[in-house]
């Protein structure tokens, strides 16, 4: 069923390795950000928005030469790639759309299914900043899709490098919007 508003949120890689103090990759940003998404997640789902859920998951024992340069996480099988249980899933209405690069859309059908569902503008949430979500919003950039960041509903290991991040996001690749801002353009039909 193709949606006619044009707006998704994208919630990317808000998995139990980067967001559980347990995690192979765990950030305490990560974690502090979650009530946020879950209040923008549950804001969204009242709004009748599409709801992508991005889970990053690599192979368990098989090649993958950008994997095995980092610290192991998110392999395939193990409790790591589930998204965190504070932000649940739809299965009927939702998409979960694994990755296994920053980008959200290197290697996935996350393009097509934007597409199908006649999405143009994008409600990009998650971690982290520097890597994921600024491939995942640049990508979107050359896409020409409308990406939106909120500004506290990401997060990195620094925060610096957060807002070194956003700030270039702001400048170069879309809008970087508070919660409260968010909620007002929600309410008011602006997306």
């Amino acid at each position: 069923m193709a949606r006619d508003d044009g707006t998704a949120l994208v919630i990317v890689d808000m998995v139990r390795d980067f967001t559980d103090p347990d995690g192979l990759v765990f950030y305490p940003q990560n974690r502090e950000v979650l009530p946020r998404i879950a209040e923008v997640l549950a804001k969204c789902r009242e709004k009748g928005k599409l709801v992508i859920f991005l889970q990053h998951c690599n192979r368990a024992g098989k090649v993958d030469e950008k994997a095995a340069a980092m610290r192991p996480n998110c392999i395939e099988g193990t409790p790591g790639i589930e998204i965190d249980p504070m932000l649940e899933v739809d299965a009927e209405r939702d998409y979960v759309i694994r990755k296994r690069r920053y980008s959200g859309f290197f290697g996935t059908d996350l393009d097509l299914v934007l597409r199908e569902n006649g999405i143009r503008r994008l409600i990009v949430v998650g971690t982290k900043t520097n890597c994921c979500i600024r491939a995942t919003v640049t990508d979107a950039f050359y896409l020409n899709y409308d990406p939106i960041v909120v500004r506290e509903c990401v997060a990195t290991n620094s925060d610096v490098v957060n807002q070194v991040h956003l700030d270039d996001i702001a400048k170069y690749l879309g809008r970087v919007v508070s919660e409260d801002e968010l909620f007002s353009m929600l309410d008011e039909g602006v997306i």
